[in-house]
C-alpha cells in the first residue's frame, strides 16, 4: 500500500472515530437531525462551508475552467456562493423563527399534508444526485491514488460515506465539519502555492491565463436568456436546499443562523476561486488532458511532496465527506420525517432516528448507483440543483412570505415546474430548460391562486 492512499485511509479512520464519539452524545430525533437546535457561530458557519464546498468546487470547477474558460463555471464558485447570500440576507431568519424540522415541513404548515409529500418527493432525489456526485469524486481520488479502478473506488467511497452518515447526525457532522473545514482551506492553499511556483511565480500565472477564457458570460455578446440559465440553476436550484436549511435550522438563534450563511458564503467564494484560478492557469502545465477533471489531482500529485499530497487528498476527502454526509443526511430527514414517520405517528424518538439511519442507508445505495453511471461530477450536481426546484422555489416563497394562494397553487407549481423541465431538458431539448420550468412553475401558482376557493386557503 502507498503512502498516499495510508495516508488518506488513516485521515478518514480519524474522522470515523471523531464521528463514532460525538454520536454518542446523540440523545434523539432532534440531534440526529439538527443537532440539538444549538449550532453556535462557529459551527454553523463551518458546516455551511465545508457542506456547500464539494467535489464540483475543488474537482469539477477546475476541470470546467480548464476545458471551457470562467464560462463554463459559472454555478462554482460565483452561483453558489450567491445564493448562500441570499440565504443569509433573505431567508434564513424567517425559516428559523418557522421552527421547522425539514423544509417539507413547510408545505406542510402552510398549504397541506399533500403538497408535504409531494415536495418531499421532489426534495429526495435531489440530495441523493448531489451525494452521487460527491461519492464518485471520492471514488476518483481512491482511484487516483492506489490500484484499484473507478468501479472499486466508487463502492468503497460510497461504503464509507453511508457509515460515516449513518452514525454521525448533523450533530456529529458539524464538529467535524470544523476539522474538515479547516483542513480544506490549508490543503487549497498548498496546493495553490505548488501551482504558482510550477508555472514560475505568479507574473507567469497570470501570463500563463488565456484571455478568451475569462469571459465570464460566455464570449462578448452572450444571449441574455442564456446567461440567465446559467444563473438560475445554481443559484434557484440551490438556494433553498434541504442541506443548507437544515443548517439554518439546527443554528442557536435567527442572528446566528443568518451571521452564519453570509460568512460561509464569504468563505465558499473566496476558497472557491482557487480551484477556478488553478483551472485558468492548468493548460500551462497539463495541456491537452482527455478528462479535465483530472487537473486537480494530477497537478497536486506532479507538484506536491508526499507529506503535501496526502495534505492535498486529505482536503478533498474533507470536501466529500462534509457535503455527501449533509446531502444523505437531508435526503434521510426528509424521507423519515416527512413520508415515513406520518404513516407511524407513534414512533418513539429512538426508533425515528432508527428509521432515519434506514433511509441513508437506502440513500447510499441510490448514490452510489447512480454515481457508477454519471459521466461528470460537475454536471450531476447541475442536474441535482435543476430537478424540481423551479416549483419548490415558487411555492416556498410564497408560502414563506405571503398568504396568496392555497393547495391547488402548490399542487399546480410543483407538478408543472417538474414536469417542464424533465419534457425541455430530455425531450424537447429546449435551450433554456430551467427558465421555462420556472416561468411556467410562477404562471401555474398565479392561474391556481387567482381561481381558487377561499375555503382551500385555510392551511395559510
Amino acid at each position: 500500500m502507498n503512502p498516499v492512499l495510508l495516508g488518506i485511509l488513516g485521515y478518514v479512520a480519524a474522522q470515523l472515530l471523531i464521528v463514532f464519539l460525538i454520536a454518542r452524545r446523540m440523545r434523539g430525533e432532534s440531534d440526529y437531525l439538527l443537532a440539538g437546535r444549538r449550532l453556535g457561530p462557529g459551527l454553523a458557519t463551518f458546516t455551511i462551508f465545508a457542506t456547500w464546498f464539494g467535489a464540483e468546487t475543488c474537482i469539477g470547477a477546475a476541470g470546467a475552467v480548464y476545458d471551457g474558460g470562467l464560462a463554463a463555471s459559472t454555478a462554482d464558485p460565483f452561483g453558489y456562493a450567491l445564493c448562500l447570500l441570499l440565504m443569509g440576507a433573505v431567508f434564513a431568519a424567517p425559516l428559523w423563527r418557522r421552527k421547522l424540522t425539514t423544509f417539507a415541513d413547510l408545505f406542510r404548515n402552510r398549504f397541506s399534508p399533500g403538497v408535504e409529500r409531494l415536495a418531499a418527493l421532489l426534495l429526495v432525489p435531489t440530495s441523493v444526485m448531489w451525494a452521487a456526485a460527491q461519492i464518485r469524486a471520492m471514488g476518483q481520488v481512491i482511484s487516483s491514488t492506489s490500484s484499484f479502478d473507478v468501479e472499486l473506488a466508487i463502492a468503497l467511497a460510497a461504503g464509507v460515506v453511508v457509515v460515516y452518515t449513518v452514525y454521525g447526525g448533523l450533530l456529529a457532522d458539524a464538529y467535524a465539519d470544523l476539522i474538515q473545514g479547516i483542513m480544506l482551506m490549508i490543503g487549497l492553499v498548498v496546493v495553490l502555492f505548488a501551482t504558482v511556483q510550477a508555472v514560475g511565480g505568479l507574473d507567469a500565472a497570470f501570463a500563463a491565463i488565456d484571455p478568451e477564457k475569462l469571459q465570464l458570460f460566455g464570449g462578448p455578446d452572450p444571449p441574455p436568456l442564456q446567461v440567465l440559465e446559467r444563473w438560475a440553476v445554481p443559484v434557484l436550484g440551490s438556494m433553498l436546499a434541504q442541506e443548507l436549511i437544515a443548517v439554518i435550522l439546527a443554528s442557536r438563534s435567527p442572528r446566528i443562523a443568518q451571521r452564519a450563511a453570509l460568512a460561509g458564503g464569504g468563505l465558499y467564494l473566496a476558497f472557491g476561486l482557487i480551484p477556478v484560478f488553478i483551472g485558468l492557469i492548468g493548460a500551462r502545465l497539463l495541456p491537452g488532458l482527455d478528462e479535465p477533471e483530472q487537473l486537480l489531482p494530477l497537478i497536486a500529485q506532479r507538484h506536491l511532496s508526499t507529506f503535501f499530497y496526502i495534505m492535498f487528498a486529505g482536503a478533498i476527502v474533507s470536501a466529500i465527506l462534509s457535503t455527501v454526509a449533509g446531502a444523505l443526511l437531508a435526503a434521510a430527514s426528509i424521507a423519515s420525517h416527512n413520508l415515513v414517520v406520518p404513516l407511524r405517528p407513534d414512533l418513539s424518538s429512538s426508533a425515528r432516528v432508527g428509521v432515519a439511519r434506514g433511509a441513508v442507508v437506502l440513500g447510499g445505495i441510490g448514490a452510489w448507483l447512480l454515481a457508477r453511471h454519471a459521466d461528470s461530477v460537475y454536471a450531476l450536481v447541475e442536474e441535482a440543483s435543476a430537478f424540481g426546484s423551479s416549483g419548490i422555489v415558487t411555492a416556498a416563497l410564497f408560502g414563506l412570505f405571503t398568504r396568496f394562494g392555497g393547495v391547488r397553487a402548490a399542487f399546480a407549481a410543483l407538478v408543472m415546474g417538474v414536469i417542464t423541465w424533465i419534457t425541455g431538458q430530455y425531450v424537447l431539448h429546449l435551450p433554456y430548460p430551467y427558465l421555462t420550468s420556472v416561468a411556467v412553475a410562477f404562471s401555474a401558482y398565479m392561474l391556481f391562486a387567482l381561481t381558487e376557493p377561499r375555503a382551500r386557503l385555510a392551511h395559510a
